[in-house]
C-alpha cells in the first residue's frame, strides 16, 4: 500500500478531501484492506458504521482515515468524528455512495467507514488475576464465529481472547462487523500452540478445555479458585491432543436431541457465562 496520504509532508489539516472516482489511489488502498496480507503489512483494518467508529475513537484506537458518504455530511456525530480524526492527524474523505459501496462490498453500505491501526496484546503481557476469565480459541476458522465470541466475551465480562494457531483474522471486515464494536473493547492476543502451552505453565491459570471425550460436566467445575482460561477447539476437528493434555479439566456440555454438537460460538457462550456466573448479577449490569 502506498499510504502517500499519510506519509508525504504535512497533511491538509482541517480540509476534507472529496473523492468520486473508484480509481483514486487512496480508495484503492482502502479497498485492499479486504485482503488479510495487506492488513498485516499495513497494520490497519476497516470498521464499518458510525457506532463502531465512535466506539473505537472513544476507546483510544488510532484512526488513519475516516470515510463518509455525502449524505452524512452535516450530521453532528459524523462531524465530531471527522474533527477528531483531523485532530489526531488522520485523513477525512467525503465520497459518493458508489465509492462507499465499492469499499464495503455492499449495495446498501453504512454511511461511515473508519480505517484504524490494529492492536494485538502480547501474550507475555497477559498476567491473569483472580476473578479474570480469558477464552482461547484453537484454529477458529469462521469470521462470524470469531466476531460473535469476541462480542460474547465482552458481554460476559471476560478479560480477553487468545487466538491459538492459524486462525481467521479478528480484523477482517466480516469479523469486526460480527463483534458489533466489542473488538475495540476486548484485548486480543495470538500465539502458536507451543507459545500458548509455555505461557499456560507459568501464568497460574486454571485451563478448562471443552472436548468430546471430556468426562467432567462443565457445571461442576470450580471456576473460583484461580483465574480461568477456557480453551475451545476448531469448528471441524476439535482440540488436538497436544493442547487437550495441557488442560486442568476436560469439560463437556451435556446434550440431548439429534444434534451431535453445538456451534462454536454458542458453546463458547455457554462456557463463558458458566465460568463467570458467580461474578455476574443483574444489579451490576449496565
Amino acid at each position: 500500500m502506498s499510504h502517500e496520504h499519510r506519509d508525504n509532508g504535512p497533511r491538509r489539516v482541517g480540509q476534507v478531501k472529496e473523492v468520486t472516482s473508484l480509481a483514486n489511489p487512496i480508495i484503492k488502498d482502502i479497498k485492499a484492506l479486504s485482503d488479510k496480507k495487506t492488513r498485516e503489512q499495513s497494520g490497519t483494518f476497516m470498521a464499518e458504521g458510525l457506532k463502531l467508529v465512535i466506539d473505537a475513537i472513544e476507546l483510544g484506537w488510532t484512526i488513519r482515515t475516516l470515510v463518509y458518504a455525502k449524505a452524512a455530511k452535516g450530521k453532528p456525530l459524523v462531524e465530531q468524528m471527522a474533527a477528531k480524526t483531523v485532530a489526531s492527524g488522520g485523513l477525512v474523505l467525503e465520497v459518493s455512495e458508489k465509492v462507499l459501496s465499492s469499499i464495503t462490498r455492499r449495495d446498501n453500505p453504512q454511511m461511515v467507514v473508519g480505517v484504524f491501526e490494529n492492536r494485538w496484546k502480547p501474550l507475555r503481557d497477559i498476567r491473569p488475576a483472580k476473578g479474570e476469565t480469558w477464552i482461547a480459541l484453537d484454529r477458529v476458522r469462521d469470521p462470524g464465529n470469531l466476531g460473535t465470541i469476541i462480542r460474547t466475551a465482552d458481554a460476559a465480562g471476560a478479560s480477553g481472547v487468545i487466538l491459538v494457531g492459524e486462525t481467521t483474522d479478528p480484523f477482517s471486515l466480516e469479523t469486526v462487523r460480527a463483534t458489533m464494536g466489542s473488538v475495540f473493547a476486548m484485548p486480543v492476543s495470538r500465539a502458536t500452540p507451543e507459545e500458548f502451552i509455555a505461557w499456560k505453565k507459568q501464568a497460574g491459570v486454571f485451563l478448562v478445555a471443552t472436548h468430546l471425550a471430556g468426562s467432567v460436566d462443565y457445571r461442576t467445575i470450580d471456576y473460583k479458585a484461580k483465574p480461568v482460561v477456557i480453551l475451545m477447539g476448531n469448528e471441524q476437528s476439535g482440540l488436538p491432543e497436544q493442547l487437550a493434555r495441557e488442560a486442568d479439566a476436560l469439560a463437556r456440555i451435556p446434550q440431548q436431541g439429534l444434534a451431535d454438537s453445538l456451534n462454536l460460538a454458542v458453546a463458547s457462550a455457554v462456557m463463558m457465562f458458566e465460568a463467570r456466573r458467580h461474578l455476574l448479577s443483574l444489579t451490576e449490569a449496565k
